[in-house]
């Protein structure tokens, strides 16, 4: 029999390793790292968010640090897009514009350079988890502030429990694996 070159679902699910009490006790972490080594996983991610966005007209794909740096420049290579990478503050060497945003104990905050998007291009967000839905909703209002349109926010896990989409309500918010708990 030929080696798989797609999988489902559940198949991805099962390449994800979990880990109990990380961070901290009582979080169980969904480490993709396994998912990203197997060839099939990989390609199969790259392929699924691609199908999704190919026909929105997406100029640029925007990977926040540092996991969002994994899947954007090869889904922006797929959709004949640009690559710009969302840093944490003092990343990036040229002008910036920067978000702060709360999180559950305190603050955070991202950059982005301020020629990195033109007025009115169509930006499409992606990250590998969607969790609280802090950080992709500021990463929308970073590129907005620089005049993008938000074409779409993608993510390969999505913790549905945590109601981070609830965040995101007024954008096309799409995750290719979901979990309720």
């Amino acid at each position: 029999m030929p080696p798989a070159t797609s999988l489902n679902a559940d198949q991805l699910k099962k390449l994800i390793r979990e880990i109990p009490d990380f961070p901290k006790p009582g979080i169980l972490f969904y480490d993709i790292t396994t998912l990203l080594k197997d060839k099939v996983g990989l390609a199969t991610l790259i392929d699924r968010l691609s199908e999704y966005y190919i026909a929105r007209d997406v100029d640029l794909v925007l990977g926040m640090e540092a996991r969002g740096f994994i899947f954007a420049p090869a889904l922006a290579y797929r959709l004949n897009a640009g690559f710009v990478p969302v840093r944490k503050p003092g990343k990036l060497p040229a002008a910036t514009v920067r978000h702060d945003y709360a999180l559950e104990y305190g603050t955070n905050s991202l950059e982005i350079h301020k020629d990195a998007i033109e007025k009115g291009q169509r930006v499409l967000i992606v990250d590998d988890l969607l969790a609280t839905g802090g950080t992709a909703e500021a990463t929308a209002k970073l590129a907005e502030s620089l005049g993008a349109r938000i074409a779409g926010l993608g993510f390969v896990v999505e913790l549905e429990f945590l109601k981070g989409r609830d965040k995101l309500k007024n954008y096309d918010v799409m995750s290719l694996l979901r979990y309720d708990k």
